[in-house]
């Protein structure tokens, strides 16, 4: 039995918040975190006790230690994260808003440390996991993470292990929309369980309707989907049931960043735990609900006693 139960993989990049709204130029103070949507995912599942294995790559510099740092302290399993001599650690300016509004985001992430992770980085190790977790962005940062994400989605799957995919697109990191479209989606149907938000799941798809853009995969041999739709909760499907599970009302929203992630924590933390896809659906509805009353991309996420 392995030891891992989790695998996740991709970029943590360095983050500095502002400390002060307004643009970005003339915001004087920022505070230091980390930021990166596989690297959430993979805390969130942390704290809910999950043993997690993260592969990635950081620099050989100071944002690298403090990415790594952070990483151990929320008890990832970080002795497959390669140090690299010759290519930085990624990092963003985040500003901060009021009144819940989106925040402008700034990457300095081209050439990173990470975006040079490729296949020879898979361990038989890691295939040992019970669970990968994999989104789109890995796929964009280069032709090397797209073809470790393919390897280890498909060595994963031939080893009967479960897979889930998050397509979190980044149109900014592709030469065109439509080499994303068509690599988002044959990796998505590589995976068990798909989690794309509703403007994803339209753009990828051509559907308008979340039950069209479910059967879409659905047809390509996903097992299920699971559609955010913001405040209005999500939609989910499988071969044997759909629905709509309501959100959690939320009194002010702070930040959204995140919200996507703390879904996708809930979600495979209850399929792991053999809940039903309605129960799994409603657990990441409530910590997708928490993760955006918290600044920050991860910091509201929740720990196995904060479970109801």
């Amino acid at each position: 039995m392995s030891e891992i139960d989790i695998l996740s993989f991709g970029e943590t990049m360095a983050m500095f918040v502002a400390e002060q709204t307004g643009d970005l130029a003339r915001v004087g103070q920022f505070h230091k975190r980390i930021a990166g949507a596989d690297s959430n995912v993979a805390i969130g599942l942390s704290r809910l006790g999950f043993n997690v294995a993260w592969l990635s790559r950081v620099g050989d510099d100071s944002l690298g230690r403090f990415v790594l740092d952070t990483l151990k302290n929320e008890g990832l399993d970080c002795r497959h994260v390669a140090i690299d001599a010759q290519h930085p650690t990624g990092f963003q300016l985040k500003s901060r808003e009021d009144a819940g509004a989106d925040p402008q985001v700034e990457y300095f992430r081209r050439g990173s440390a990470a975006s040079h992770l490729a296949v020879s980085a898979i361990n038989p190790e890691l295939l040992q996991a019970r669970h990968l977790h994999a989104t789109g962005i890995p796929p964009a940062l280069s032709d090397a993470t797209r073809d470790l994400s393919r390897q280890l989605m498909l060595q994963m799957r031939e080893a009967g292990r479960s897979v889930s995919f998050d397509p979190n697109l980044r149109p900014a990191l592709w030469a065109n929309e439509q080499r994303m479209i068509s690599e988002i989606n044959a990796l998505a149907c590589l995976a068990d369980w798909v989690l794309p938000g509703l403007s994803e799941g339209r753009l990828l798809t051509g559907f308008e309707d979340p039950a069209d853009i479910a059967a879409f995969y659905l047809d390509q041999g996903v097992e299920a989907v699971a559609i955010k739709l913001g405040s209005h909760g999500a939609y989910y499907r499988t071969h044997l049931d759909q629905g709509f599970v309501a959100a959690v009302p939320v009194t002010t929203v702070v930040d959204t960043v995140g919200a996507g992630d703390g879904f996708a924590v809930g979600m495979i933390s209850a399929l792991l735990e053999n809940l039903s896809f309605a129960q799994a659906v409603q657990r990441g509805n409530w910590i997708g609900s928490r993760a955006v009353q918290s600044r920050g991309d991860m910091e509201g996420l929740p720990t196995r006693a904060d479970l109801h």
